[in-house]
């Protein structure tokens, strides 16, 4: 469907918002899905602050010929989307790759932007295994609450046996 100069005027200022503004970006092909799903999709992905956007392959290229953006862009092929997050930089990954688990025939990730820099599709799936930053803080708190739990454990015994 051919879209006027105005519209590919908006929606370039939309892309160049996205990709100015985010701390990352999971390029997403979408080849397939029904529309209920891609809603169900979307009020999952805004429920994590995750934002998604779909716009054609040129706007997209154009937007990002004009951002300083190092490394080699990734193939982007099929129906594209841009899943983006102003404040986590693994919410979109993650978030993208928790839904390609259910629609596995119609939902992947094409690569994206991470610490500007374009990253491969391998490397953006990595990127989705590492856990939010709230589990990141409980990790990290179990393993500071570990040594002075196992201390507290140890005096308690020692206390049970001076009392026989």
């Amino acid at each position: 469907m051919a879209i006027n100069k105005e519209k590919k005027k908006d929606i370039l200022s939309k892309l160049k918002d996205i990709l100015g503004n985010a701390k990352s970006v999971t390029f997403v092909n979408f080849h397939g899905i029904s529309v209920p799903d891609i809603n169900e999709m979307r009020g999952g992905l805004k429920e994590k602050g995750v934002g998604y956007y779909v716009a054609k392959k040129t706007l997209v290229r154009k937007a990002l010929d004009e951002t300083k953006i190092e490394g080699e862009l990734p193939e982007l092929g099929g129906e594209l989307a841009l899943a983006y997050s102003r404040e986590d930089e693994t919410a979109p990954a993650r978030a993208i790759y928790e839904f390609q688990k259910r629609f596995k025939e119609t939902l992947g990730i094409l690569g994206g932007i991470f610490g500007g820099v374009y990253q491969s599709q391998n490397q953006m799936t990595e990127i989705a295994a590492i856990p939010s930053i709230q589990i990141l803080r409980g990790m990290f708190l179990n393993v500071i609450n570990s040594p002075i739990q196992g201390l507290v454990i140890a005096l308690d015994e020692i206390s049970k046996g001076r009392e026989k």
